[in-house]
């Protein structure tokens, strides 16, 4: 009788733990890359800028983490879709780290002016397009891969009542509604925490952290659902 207990709580912390570092990133620089002068105020700011690529680093493994995680469960009710959860969650924290690159690309860009004596205007295209491709890398890519690789494992969680279903049904919604967020910060590229944004994506961020608290706490539940698939289920205890 297997509990997958290490299971549950590792994915309990690493929720806990990719939360935190996505919200946390935006605060060494605060609101530094909104000024216009952002190319000659990064590289007075170097320490930073280096805190915030080490926290969106914890952002995008513990990301992929909650997907590696959760796979030895839910392999037994749906491979490909556990699987095909962390490819989308591996994707996102891939485009979490482009934009993280492209933040250390600007400081760079920011020192080699200040260095050189140039005026930071001459570097405002090269600056602003490394800026665009943050901006999408984690405003829109990445937040469609985490919502395409979280709705993917709610539902398997969902079908095969690891958890009880309020808490994953609650999951999927919330997925969803990030989903819509996301698609209208891409339609109007306005990835800051605007109103319409932190409505839709205030569901999925409490779900997390009361699933986080469940797994910690209670672990998975022994479900009465068998995998279609031909590979062995393990039955699990409460």
């Amino acid at each position: 009788m297997k509990s997958y207990r290490g299971n549950a709580i590792a994915v309990g912390v690493l929720l806990i733990a990719c939360s935190a570092a996505s919200i946390l990133r935006a605060m060494p620089l605060g609101s530094t890359l909104d000024g216009p002068d952002y190319i000659s105020t990064l590289a007075v700011g170097e320490n930073q800028v280096v805190l915030t690529a080490l926290i969106e680093f914890v952002w995008a493994a513990t990301g992929a983490g909650i997907a590696i995680g959760l796979y030895p469960i839910l392999r037994n009710y749906n491979r490909a879709l556990a699987l095909g959860s962390v490819a989308a969650r591996v994707v996102e924290g891939v485009f979490v780290l482009i934009g993280t690159l492209s933040l250390l690309a600007l400081l760079t860009l920011s020192q080699q002016s200040l260095r050189a004596g140039v005026a930071p205007s001459a570097f405002q295209a090269t600056g602003d397009g490394l800026l665009a491709v943050r901006d999408w890398a984690h405003g829109f890519v990445a937040m469609l891969a985490f919502c395409l690789g979280a709705l993917m494992y709610y539902y398997v969680i969902y079908t095969s009542r690891v958890v009880p279903r309020w808490l994953s049904g609650w999951g999927l919604v919330g997925a969803a509604l990030m989903l819509v967020s996301t698609i209208y910060s891409g339609s109007t590229q306005d990835f800051g925490f605007t109103t319409v944004a932190t409505v839709l994506n205030i569901p999925i961020g409490l779900q997390e952290m009361v699933l986080a608290v469940w797994l910690i706490a209670k672990g998975f539940k022994a479900s009465p659902v068998r995998s279609s698939a031909p590979s062995t289920v393990h039955s699990m205890t409460p």
